[in-house]
């Protein structure tokens, strides 16, 4: 029996209302778990915009999305934000202490079955690369890299299902970026279920490493491309990717989850 995937977009859109032009052009799309997804192309193609669009952060001007084959209703997106997590490239940080930021999510009711582990947290710093008095540094201290860094153990800590990825290392130095790959590699492959990730990325290698499932995006339309020599091979044989160019007839919905 074929696997539900852990999210599926049938026809998705996103068109500038005002301009009136197509930013993502309708766009069938499936991730299953185990998927490592890569999305390539030149600024502006609409990488960003469709996994703003896959994360339920901007409304849809057509199109819809399904998580674990059932809509998602406007009641239902908290959780969905839940378990497919966005990653932002530059990341909203609050004022407070790197402990403060990564203590934030669990005061919101969503993750109040939660609880914050310090000890967790700090081992997920150890791995990337920082000492334990990391957790203490002052915000207003942090680079934009240290920031971005910060997002990531914010999300990671939650245990999504899925990780919407957009440049999560760009202004990480390349050594603290290796880092930053192992992490989520080590944290996603320790989960019982087969969890999957979509990575947008600048960095051809970058993007070779982590996407055994490479898809590209140019003008808002999204193509599979060729796995590029020496990719690990997809758990998934059923993941598909189709843009068409007809729009069909068809909800920023909320704010951005916490991480």
């Amino acid at each position: 029996m074929t696997p539900t995937p852990i999210v599926q977009t049938d026809g998705m859109a996103r068109r500038d209302m005002l301009r009136g032009t197509m930013l993502l052009q309708p766009t069938d799309f499936a991730l299953n778990g185990g998927d490592r997804v890569s999305v390539t192309g030149p600024s502006g193609a609409g990488k960003s915009v469709f996994l703003r669009a896959l994360a339920l952060l901007d409304p849809l001007s057509a199109g819809s999305v399904r998580w674990r084959g059932k809509p998602v209703s406007r009641a239902a997106i908290p959780l969905y934000r839940r378990a497919i997590a966005y990653v932002r490239q530059r990341p909203a940080i609050l004022d407070g202490t790197v402990e403060d930021n990564l203590r934030y999510p669990f005061s919101l009711r969503v993750y109040r079955d939660l609880r914050f582990d310090r000890a967790a947290a700090a081992a997920l710093a150890a791995q990337a690369g920082r000492s334990a008095s990391f957790l203490d540094q002052q915000a207003s201290e942090l680079s934009g890299g240290e920031a971005q860094l910060v997002a990531l153990i914010r999300v990671l800590q939650l245990q999504p299902q899925a990780l919407l990825l957009d440049e999560p290392t760009a202004s990480l130095d390349p050594e603290s970026a290796l880092a930053s790959e192992a992490l989520i590699r080590a944290r996603f492959d320790a989960g019982s279920a087969p969890r999957a990730w979509v990575w947008v990325s600048h960095d051809a290698a970058q993007a070779a490493r982590l996407g055994s499932r490479p898809l590209t995006m140019r003008a808002g339309v999204l193509s599979e491309a060729a796995p590029p020599a020496g990719a690990a091979g997809s758990t998934s044989a059923t993941s598909t990717t189709r843009t068409t160019t007809a729009p069909r007839d068809a909800d920023r919905i909320g704010k951005e989850s916490a991480p």
